[in-house]
């Protein structure tokens, strides 16, 4: 498998003694979408700053694009577009304007091909018809949309996005979401740094958790969620019977909520369950086997929930 992105003990120490970054080793494939998970707090954004060779590790390698770095930043950064840690413009000048000062700074393109590029960009991103508005007066959403466009103002083989639907209402989330499908559908690998575990769940390919620095879990959405422990659901008018009843079977945190009965399976066969209950003279309702979704598997992972990581 070629990795577009892919590290080995990626560390790094603040000299207040903080470890920020704590030995990790992503392996993102070509062509994914990679979602970059984890609570505020827990190391993402440091890392992409490790990536793109804004700090420099206390210890630890990496390679973008089957590329050594920071040996071959020279000729690999030109095809990488990163957003990190929100946009930084001028603010006197127009969203064009910006766009033309960052594209004059990029040597391996031609001048000749700027203004059709950036109109491209723009469209892209929905921005075209206020492209001569002064960026003060652009909104949060659409200074991320400006931020993205600024990314996307030539061909890229690997995007790394920071949060790219920070300040977006609903329609332009589904629009960045489609974006971003649109630009790995071309060949193009994208990893996205984001909280949002709706637009993981529906975008992503590849899963990376961070936790306290360290990378928790990491591999493809849908394996993940194989390996997620499932659980049972019955629904019962005797919920205390069927709960008692399915300890006494082996299954594990059981817990009860109104006429509905809840326990982790674990090696339990699901077609065991049923006839265990109505020989235990439990009616049952219903019953169903819930997969856990993204968020039952970050919590089981990091053992807390999203925001509270520092």
């Amino acid at each position: 498998m070629t990795l577009a992105v892919a590290s080995s003990g990626l560390t790094k120490r603040f000299r207040s003694g903080q470890v920020a970054v704590d030995g990790v080793d992503l392996a993102v494939p070509a062509g994914s979408v990679y979602g970059f998970l984890g609570p505020n707090g827990s190391g993402k954004t440091t890392t992409i700053r490790l990536l793109l060779g804004l700090i420099r590790p206390t210890a630890g390698s990496h390679r973008l694009l089957d590329a050594p770095m920071p040996q071959a930043a020279r000729d690999v950064l030109p095809r990488i577009g990163a957003l990190v840690e929100g946009p930084a413009f001028h603010p006197y000048l127009s969203g064009r304007a910006n766009l033309r000062r960052l594209d004059a700074a990029d040597r391996t393109v031609s001048p000749s091909t700027m203004d059709a590029r950036i109109d491209a960009a723009l469209e892209r991103v929905g921005l075209l018809a206020a492209a001569s508005k002064r960026y003060r007066f652009f909104s949060l959403g659409m200074r991320q949309r400006l931020a993205i466009a600024s990314a996307l103002l030539r061909p890229r083989d690997l995007l790394i996005l920071d949060e790219p639907t920070n300040g977006l209402d609903p329609q332009g989330t589904r629009e960045v979401r489609s974006l971003l499908s649109d630009v790995a559908a071309g060949g193009a690998t994208v990893v996205l740094s984001t909280h949002l575990l709706s637009e993981v769940e529906q975008v992503c390919t590849h899963v990376g958790v961070m936790h306290l620095g360290r990378l928790v879990a990491q591999g493809g959405l849908a394996a993940l969620r194989a390996g997620a422990a499932p659980r049972i659901e019955i629904r019962t008018s005797r919920p205390d019977l069927a709960r008692a009843e399915l300890s006494r079977l082996g299954l594990t945190d059981a817990a009860r909520k109104g006429d509905t009965v809840t326990a982790q399976l674990g090696d339990v066969a699901p077609e065991a369950v049923a006839p265990a209950l109505v020989h235990a003279d439990v009616p049952i309702v219903g019953l169903r086997v819930l997969t856990a979704d993204l968020e039952e598997m970050f919590v089981e992972l990091t053992g807390e929930g999203f925001d509270v990581s520092g």
